[in-house]
């Protein structure tokens, strides 16, 4: 068969509409995340009784202190530079985006979220470790192993994901583009309240509480604000529901070509 016969079939091929979604990047992401996530839970167990009991030894700061000097501009300078690049690229022209594409950046959105959650689960555990650091050895200092990992690697990596979501959301999908989801909001900016109530906490535990005990009400900060990432269940039903009124025109259109 000549080009010239193949060439208006693949024209037309190209000219389908294309509503597919690829999950590639949403795993890798997911891998690297845990791979770091390991990878943190590794060097945690290697270096934090060797050298993590003492702040004011020289081995805690080359392990400790430098490990989160570095980290700090490196998670947040890399969600900093995401969430421009998000707004920079965003879809000027939201309400004439076609049906499909719609439907692939909702889809998107739910990858984010799922990747968002990846990112927060680790935290629990995290944290739960950090409680029994302290119950065993004592807290000297505010940045503890425990505390570098969870409260200035997790939180940073997790706040990527979710600010990225919402940024997502606002610039390129017409639904959310047009008001503020409440409960997206409630998703993304209760998880990242922990951050300043780390400072609550360290506080307390200097001046008011020293005993680490989980039902402490310092300790109460952390939970209402984690329980603040359900929230995202409702930011799913919104997806869902729009899904559900593209979900006949997108493969009305496909069928008609």
């Amino acid at each position: 068969m000549s080009t010239t016969d193949t060439l208006p079939g693949q024209i037309a091929a190209k000219a389908k509409p294309d509503h597919k979604v690829n999950f590639t990047l949403m795993f890798t992401a997911m891998a690297i995340l845990y791979a770091i996530f390991m990878a943190y839970r590794m060097y945690l167990g290697a270096y934090g009784f060797e050298a993590g009991l003492d702040s004011t030894s020289p081995e805690f700061e080359t392990y400790w202190g430098n490990l989160l000097i570095y980290q700090l501009p490196v998670l947040f300078g890399a969600g900093i530079v995401c969430w421009i690049y998000l707004i920079a690229t965003r879809d000027r022209n939201l309400a004439a985006i076609t049906p499909e594409l719609e439907f692939k950046r909702n889809f998107y959105l739910a990858l984010w979220l799922c990747a968002y959650t990846a990112a927060v689960f680790p935290l629990g555990y995290a944290v739960e470790q950090d409680a029994v650091w302290h119950q065993t050895v004592m807290r000297d200092s505010p940045f503890s192993p425990t505390h570098v990992i969870a409260f200035y690697a997790m939180i940073p990596i997790y706040l990527f994901f979710g600010v990225g979501s919402f940024i997502y959301a606002m610039t390129r999908v017409p639904e959310f583009s047009r008001g503020i989801s409440f409960m997206h909001v409630m998703g993304v900016v209760g998880p990242f309240l922990i951050l300043p109530n780390v400072g609550f906490n360290e506080w307390g535990h200097a001046f008011w509480l020293t005993e680490e005990i989980f039902s402490h009400p310092l300790h109460w900060g952390f939970v209402v604000l984690g329980w603040t990432a359900l929230a995202l269940a409702g930011v799913l039903m919104q997806i869902v529901m729009r899904l559900k009124d593209l979900f006949p025109v997108v493969f009305k259109l496909e069928t008609s070509k």
